[in-house]
């Protein structure tokens, strides 16, 4: 079993900088993709981006790309989303998640931390 927690989540400006943060603790927690999720008020979640557990290779929403970059230290079984030039969209709850890399589905989840970015 694996659990997520997020960390991080704040009020801040346009144009200003923020950066989550996802520990997880449980059986072997680096041994798993990950990912940041993000959901809107009165939206359905969205891919924000991922982390693979093998490399460490990333991909990102378009929506992000340039703006936000995904790290991972797996010596402390902890996950970062740094957001750069933050926009008013990007306010949103966002979630980590991980899978079992060889599965499609993300099978764990944290609660989430609000992020609001004011224009």
């Amino acid at each position: 079993q694996l659990q997520l927690a997020e960390s991080g989540g704040a009020l801040v400006q346009a144009g200003g900088s923020l950066r989550l943060s996802c520990a997880a603790s449980g059986r072997a927690p680096s041994n798993y993709d990950m990912a940041w999720f993000r959901q809107a008020p009165g939206k359905e979640r969205e891919f924000v981006g991922h982390i693979s557990w093998i490399g460490g290779s990333t991909a990102y929403a378009d929506s992000v790309k340039g703006r936000f970059t995904i790290s991972r230290d797996n010596t402390t079984n902890t996950m970062y989303l740094q957001m750069n030039s933050l926009k008013p969209e990007d306010t949103a709850v966002y979630y980590c998640a991980a899978k079992i890399p060889w599965e499609t589905a993300y099978d764990y989840w944290g609660q989430g931390t609000q992020v609001t970015v004011s224009s």
